[in-house]
């Protein structure tokens, strides 16, 4: 059976609930494998809507969920959701979720950091959500974090706290903080361990035995390519690598286990927290979309930029994450506009540009190109089929195609999983 891989092709927030709760139905493993908590997805069933940040969106459907190595893990915030959604009706066990033992942990002075260090940022600020994410990778490559697995081993843990607290402290002491109080951390730290460690598992060996057996593995990336750390809007982006190729590295699966990539971007555009955006409508058009299209943070609350299609940005995105096809969603925001605008190149000095350039200043420089296509009158908000569509948006969706290199897999008209329009099932071998 094939695999899929689901990844945001903008600066993420578009849409990947509701697919990867629609394609969950039929999967037999969901797998997160990058990100932590800071990630947001929403997911409409029925009349319930469920918010997640970290667990995987196959857990409400009851689908075999695991938390792959690539994600870092707040403890207390993970014991938080399970709780929250367990209110909620849903059956959440160590049977059907797994958490990698070798997850680094986010612990309380990640937050902390995070937080001084964007007050102290002035005109630099990136736009964090504040959770520790940033900080919690910086100390798995310094090869200083405390990982799922140690939670078992608390009572070894000391000399891995010397190596944090030396490098902790010195920076705490820079903002006037004081030392890590580390009996209070070991407090907390096995306080917690007695909730996290039945869900511990060797995520790899689950998804490798799955594989083997022939079962239909869905990859649940969070945020976007355009927040990817290599590829995205540097210094504007998250800590981890959010392309589909960390599908491998961030569960253990290996490479030739993604499978169908499919790309999500929203037929317009949206980005949350600060950097460039060239197609941003600071504008009346902008408004218009933030408000039919809801836009605002599933995790922060924040309220999103919004501009037209930037389809230079999702080529590029299509390109580095091997994307096989595109789920294009939010297509009914887009009903009653006169007309509609593409960006279809960048303009940067007397230079023009079929790509965006890696450098800032460059980034914050680009002027779009567009190109104008007629609009239609005529809602498409719940069509699950090609003859419910206007032919003015069936011919902006070819136009998107072209442009961007990929084809169209499947086109989402409502937050309801049903108003789908699927064009090639990405589980078909």
């Amino acid at each position: 059976m094939a695999n899929v891989t689901v990844i945001g092709a903008q600066w993420g927030d578009e849409g990947k609930g509701k697919i990867v709760d629609w394609l969950s139905e039929r999967a037999d493993v969901v797998a997160r494998f990058q990100g932590g908590h800071n990630a947001g997805h929403t997911l409409v069933v029925g009349e319930k809507v469920y918010k997640l940040s970290l667990l995987p969106s196959g857990i409400v459907r009851g689908t075999l969920s695991v938390i792959g190595n690539g994600v870092v893990l707040d403890p207390w915030h993970f014991r938080d959701e399970v709780a929250k959604l367990k209110g909620q009706g849903v059956e959440i066990t160590p049977d059907n979720l797994q958490i990698a033992e070798t997850c680094p942990l986010i612990l309380p002075f990640h937050r902390d950091l995070d937080g001084l260090r964007e007050d102290a940022s002035g005109a630099g600020k990136i736009g964090t959500t504040r959770r520790g994410i940033g900080p919690a990778y910086e100390d798995k490559v310094g090869r200083r974090a405390i990982r799922v697995c140690d939670l078992a081993h608390l009572d070894d843990l000391g000399p891995q706290l010397d190596r944090l607290t030396a490098h902790h402290d010195a920076l705490r002491a820079g903002f006037g903080e004081p030392p890590i109080d580390r009996e209070a951390l070991m407090a907390e730290l096995t306080d917690i361990a007695g909730f996290i460690l039945p869900f511990v598992k060797p995520v790899w060996l689950t998804l490798n035995k799955a594989k083997a057996q022939g079962k239909r593995i869905l990859f649940e990336g969070a945020q976007g390519t355009l927040l990817d750390i290599d590829h995205g809007t540097y210094p504007f982006v998250t800590s981890s690598n959010t392309v589909a190729g960390t599908a491998a590295s961030g569960t253990g699966l290996g490479p030739s286990g993604a499978g169908f990539v499919l790309g999500i971007t929203k037929a317009y555009t949206t980005r949350v927290g600060s950097g460039p955006f060239p197609t941003e409508q600071e504008n009346e058009i902008g408004q218009r979309l933030g408000e039919r299209g809801h836009e605002f943070g599933t995790v922060t609350g924040r309220k999103r930029r919004c501009g037209w299609f930037d389809a230079v940005l999702v080529r590029q995105s299509v390109a580095v994450s091997g994307v096989t096809g595109i789920a294009l969603t939010k297509l009914d925001v887009l009903d009653g506009f006169d007309e509609l605008k593409i960006c279809v190149g960048y303009q940067i000095g007397d230079t023009r540009y079929d790509y965006l350039p890696a450098h800032a200043q460059d980034q914050a420089k680009a002027q779009p190109i567009y190109e104008t296509i007629g609009g239609w009158s005529e809602t498409t908000a719940g069509a699950r089929s090609w003859a419910d569509l206007p032919a003015q948006a069936i011919k902006y969706i070819r136009r998107i195609e072209e442009l961007i290199d990929c084809p169209v897999t499947l086109v989402s008209t409502s937050p309801e999983r049903e108003d789908t329009i699927l064009v090639r099932d990405p589980f078909a071998d």
